[in-house]
């Protein structure tokens, strides 16, 4: 059975907020936990949401709208929600956004903050852009982790976050709050490609823990499991990459892939270490159905299916779309390496990054085509089962805005075990 369609046994509660395509929330499920509630503002991910099942069955408990009319649903939910979970819009901080950071209205941390409060969960997973490291956005991040730490504390109608902050700092010095009314908050720079997902997707994922119930994070933080130097290594002439997973590709496109891998330094240790780990996946084994897809690939997309956008084969969402084209600053993703971050754009999918390069060079004349929906769900991790609503910009949109099913279950599953070492589950039938 497919490792996304499975799901292990019910282990707790969860709320989802701004699920957007449903990547998180997924992750989330397919860890163990059961939604109370999920939530959603943007039109076309409310219906991807509503027209797809959880994993196992049943109706997500879908309640759309803006997250900022949520306060008696928030305060019923008090003391029943294991886990909080949410990826808060990110423009305000994106490197591709507008940098507006803090004076951007869509900047919805305070609503994960005031959810905290409302709520009162056991632990927290917050997904966001990497760009929240920016230098230049430092003391805000820092400010974000504070509130984090001290959802209770009130801020003043008037004041500004610095003011805030500089109460919170205070507070947190001194160590006047009790355990039961702070959290204790590890952020976590991640590329999901170091998870096994097909796709260089740099993110941070911070986690939050209620300082109470004493859980022990460092023993449970999700470990690298894939590396590029094991890629690298596995693509050399005669390696696995080849002799097990693409059989069937033609020797000039090998041969070139194998022309342009660089060096491995094997008298590293470092690199020694990253050999032991699993080849990074890439976008070749996507399409082929590696991993999660249980080897079952994709139809080919011939030239016919690109100039006229016709459907492929029977998985939604796969047909051609003509146009693809480089030119500088837009590079095309290469079928052996993982995808390029999957983006949503300020004005739209940007060219390169939905992009590929094909075996065949006279590919249509150019060698290149666009990615399919499919394609590019298929490197998000996102399962074949899964519809996306909309046309197709809007259903490249969710998936840019999306995190990776892959990613958000490996950290959904070290926050179960983490828990579940205290004790501090809502097991079935209400025992914690």
């Amino acid at each position: 059975m497919s490792e996304l369609r499975k799901r292990r046994a019910e282990v707790g509660t969860c709320v989802e907020l701004f699920a957007g395509g449903g990547g998180l929330a997924m992750g989330v499920h397919q860890a163990g936990f059961r939604p109370l509630l999920v939530n959603e503002y943007a039109k076309r991910a409310v219906e991807t949401l509503a027209s797809n099942a959880m994993p196992g069955g049943g109706e997500w408990p879908l309640v759309p709208g803006d997250v900022r009319d949520l306060d008696a649903e928030f305060k019923m939910l008090a003391g029943q929600v294991d886990v909080l979970a949410g990826g808060p819009p990110c423009q305000p901080f994106s490197l591709g956004g507008a940098h507006k950071g803090t004076e951007d209205e869509r900047n919805m941390f305070p609503q994960m903050f005031r959810a905290t409060k409302e709520m009162r969960p056991k632990a927290v997973i917050c997904e966001n852009v990497r760009g929240l490291l920016r230098k230049s956005f430092a003391p805000y991040f820092e400010y974000i982790l504070n509130e984090m730490r001290l959802p209770f504390v009130e801020r003043e109608p008037n004041a500004t976050w610095e003011e805030h902050n500089e109460l919170l700092e205070k507070l947190l010095a001194n160590e006047s709050v009790p355990d039961s009314e702070r959290y204790i908050v590890k952020p976590h720079p991640v590329n999901a490609a170091d998870y096994g997902v097909p796709q260089i997707r740099q993110r941070v994922i911070i986690v939050a823990f209620r300082a109470d119930l004493g859980v022990d994070w460092d023993k449970y933080t999700p470990k690298q499991t894939h590396s590029e130097e094991a890629l690298i290594h596995s693509m050399r002439e005669g390696g696995e990459y080849w002799t097990k997973r693409h059989k069937d590709v033609e020797a000039e496109p090998r041969s070139r892939a194998i022309a342009n891998l660089p060096t491995l330094d094997y008298g590293n240790a470092k690199v020694e270490e990253a050999l032991t780990l699993q080849p990074w996946r890439t976008l070749r084994d996507a399409i082929h159905g590696v991993d999660e897809f249980e080897g079952s690939p994709l139809p080919f997309v011939d030239e016919e299916a690109v100039r006229t956008k016709a459907q492929v084969g029977k998985i939604s969402d796969h047909f051609g779309w003509p146009g693809a084209r480089m030119y500088t600053g837009h590079t095309p993703n290469l079928l052996d390496r993982p995808a390029k971050t999957v983006k949503a754009g300020v004005h739209g999918v940007p060219g390169g990054e939905s992009v590929m390069m094909m075996d065949n060079p006279e590919f249509d004349g150019s060698g290149y085509r666009y990615m399919t929906v499919r394609e590019t769900a298929r490197v998000m991790t996102f399962p074949d089962a899964w519809t996306l609503a909309g046309p197709r910009g809007e259903k490249m949109r969710q998936l840019g805005n999306a995190v990776p099913v892959k990613l958000a279950k490996v950290f959904a599953d070290a926050v179960a075990s983490a828990l579940d070492s205290v004790g501090a589950l809502n097991k079935p039938g209400g025992e914690r």
